[in-house]
């Protein structure tokens, strides 16, 4: 057998990782059954493999190998962006092609300074040491000598933020020009629209760019959904969903909603443009930043009151695969509901269901769980409707109109499955397959809509699925929430905390007393005080007592003698999960008690 040269080196590159301890024998055999599987033939390399879908820590992976290739080191952070460094740093990329210049900097790649005893040598940065065309590229600055050193991606992005902002070029198009978009008078309309005069508008307002603009912006701001919402008269405002919680981005005055309508449902694919009686679901994929975006559109009909006018709502979901979490560590379960989930995830059948609200991450948590048990021995078919991410190594099963949510459930059974994901029990029928199919020997992941852990049951009872077969398919039910976590720069510990409070959450005096607890105060790095989410958890594990407590049901289930039996094997309830987290120093108590009202 021939091996190839890009796999050996791979090979003594894990190697060297493994002996310097940054990854474990275990992880580098996972990253390159991954490797071996990669569709297309195309193999990603190693540290990407490590970094993206096992979890590692980029910094620590990059630099140990960075020190392999003798590559010196520079910490950034340490060293001062002067107004002299920022005119060095640009007028090089100034020196440049445009196009060189963008793939430079969208590569991160950035001159630092050229060496005074050696004016003819520059020292260039990077956080890919890995790159083979490294060296090609920073040729491109035209010193006669290049000297490459590796430094940390993020302290590199804020460098070259400042140094050469990312420019959203669609919004500078529309910047340039806004003269151009005239006020339209608002005529007594047709019930029918006149489509000719709606693609006029479109092609005179620049649109076009507005929309592009808004899909590149959504993502530098990591946004997670984007919505466009019709307003009075020839007025439309956008919002972005960050860090859960809605922003108004921007106004657009003097033109139609129902041109802007147009504008998105064009570059929307299975969504039709003349259509606004009904609702619509599409998508849109972009390149952004060298990144491969999806966009999940869903399009319905509202009032207006001005009641001939045919306006639509429109939101945008996000979906930046560089966003999945594919390492449980990184999911943020505490100790024991860690434990417990990894211990139900790894049984060969049986079934782990994921509840919450919409928005509460449960996908997140879904894909973290998948990619745990997703080898090249087995066989992994998921149902979504829609389907939100890609999942390597899995097949994914496209619902259509000839091929509904329910029927595909079904054909899973005849397709030899070992694992399976249901994206979500909707009804009887599908709850029923769900539940053969894990006590037929197949692991099963699904979710379901619900307060908490203990209220899946009743769900499920009520849909009318048998006791016998909720007690004995499931092997645990994990609810979950995501709340805001405290920016680190802006943090402040709240001194006059009133202890009322922190009771009304269950923290006891004792703990109060021995709990620093902070507020959000605010600035230029977050969102009033706030950066980021994490999530809370209640991880119900069926052991054979919550099993005779569903099974002894009469007609309902006793919830509170389930709950009360999981505390004892040391669950933590939402809220207690919260006051966890509030203890240690990334949330308050105000975003705990949001999160869990209904407690």
């Amino acid at each position: 057998m021939v091996i190839r040269e890009d796999t050996r080196r791979t090979t003594r590159s894990g190697e060297l990782l493994v002996q310097r301890g940054v990854i474990d024998a275990e992880q580098l055999e996972k990253a390159l059954i991954i490797q071996s599987v990669e569709p297309g033939g195309k193999r990603r390399k190693l540290a990407e493999v490590l970094v993206e879908d096992l979890g590692c820590d980029r910094h620590e992976i990059y630099r140990e190998l960075a020190r392999v290739y003798a590559f010196s080191e520079v910490d950034l952070d340490n060293e001062n962006l002067s107004e002299t460094k920022i005119q060095f740093i640009k007028g090089l990329y100034e020196s440049l092609e445009k196009a060189d210049r963008d793939e430079l900097i969208l590569c991160n790649v950035m001159p630092f300074r050229a060496d005074e005893r050696r004016p003819d040598t520059l020292l260039v940065l990077t956080d890919d040491p890995t790159d083979r065309d490294l060296f090609l590229k920073a040729k491109k600055f035209r010193f006669r000598h290049i000297e490459l050193a590796y430094c940390r991606r993020e302290a590199l992005r804020r460098w070259l933020d400042r140094v050469y902002p990312t420019t959203n070029e669609f919004l500078q198009i529309i910047e340039e020009a806004s003269g151009k978009i005239e006020n339209i008078e608002n005529e007594d309309e047709d019930e029918r629209i006149d489509e000719e005069k709606l693609d006029q508008e479109i092609n005179q307002s620049l649109l076009t760019n507005l929309i592009e603009g808004c899909l590149v912006e959504a993502v530098r701001r990591s946004t997670s959904d984007i919505h466009i919402v019709p307003g009075e008269g020839n007025q439309t405002h956008f919002h972005f969903r960050v860090d859960g919680k809605l922003q108004l981005w921007h106004t657009q005055d003097f033109i139609k909603p129902e041109a802007i309508a147009a504008v998105v449902k064009d570059r929307s694919r299975n969504v039709d443009r003349f259509e606004r009686e009904t609702a619509q679901d599409g998508f849109i994929q972009r390149s952004i930043d060298g990144h491969l975006i999806r966009y999940r559109v869903s399009i319905i009909p509202i009032v207006a009151s001005e009641y001939k006018r045919k306006l639509e709502s429109i939101v945008i979901r996000v979906l930046d695969d560089r966003k999945v979490i594919t390492d449980l560590t990184k999911l943020g379960l505490q100790a024991q509901a860690r434990a417990d989930f990894k211990k139900a995830i790894t049984k060969p059948q049986g079934m782990v269901i994921l509840t919450g609200p919409t928005g509460s991450g449960k996908s997140t948590t879904l894909m973290a769980a998948l990619y745990q048990v997703l080898t090249p021995e087995v066989n992994v078919l998921t149902v979504e409707d829609p389907v939100e991410y890609m999942i390597r190594g899995a097949r994914q099963i496209k619902i259509s109109h000839t091929l509904d949510f329910e029927g595909a459930i079904r054909a899973i059974l005849r397709h030899d499955p070992d694992i399976v994901m249901v994206g979500e029990m909707r009804d009887k029928a599908t709850a029923e397959i769900a539940i053969k199919l894990a006590n037929t020997g197949h692991l099963t992941f699904s979710t379901l809509h619900t307060n908490d852990a203990p209220s899946a049951i009743s769900r499920l009872f009520k849909m009318g699925v048998e006791p016998f077969l909720i007690a004995y398919a499931i092997n645990i039910i994990v609810a979950q929430r995501l709340i805001r976590t405290l920016c680190t720069k802006c943090k402040e510990v709240e001194k006059d905390l009133d202890p009322e409070v922190p009771k009304t959450l269950g923290f006891t005096d004792e703990e109060i007393k021995t709990t620093t607890f902070y507020k959000a105060v605010g600035c230029e790095h977050c969102n009033r005080g706030y950066k980021g989410r994490g999530a809370i958890h209640e991880a119900l594990l069926f052991t054979k007592e919550i099993r005779r407590i569903i099974l002894e049901s009469g007609n309902e289930v006793n919830e509170d003698a389930v709950r009360n039996e999981a505390v004892k094997n040391r669950m933590l309830t939402l809220r207690a999960s919260g006051r966890e987290r509030i203890k240690e120093g990334v949330t308050t108590c105000e975003e705990i008690a949001f999160a869990t009202a209904e407690d």
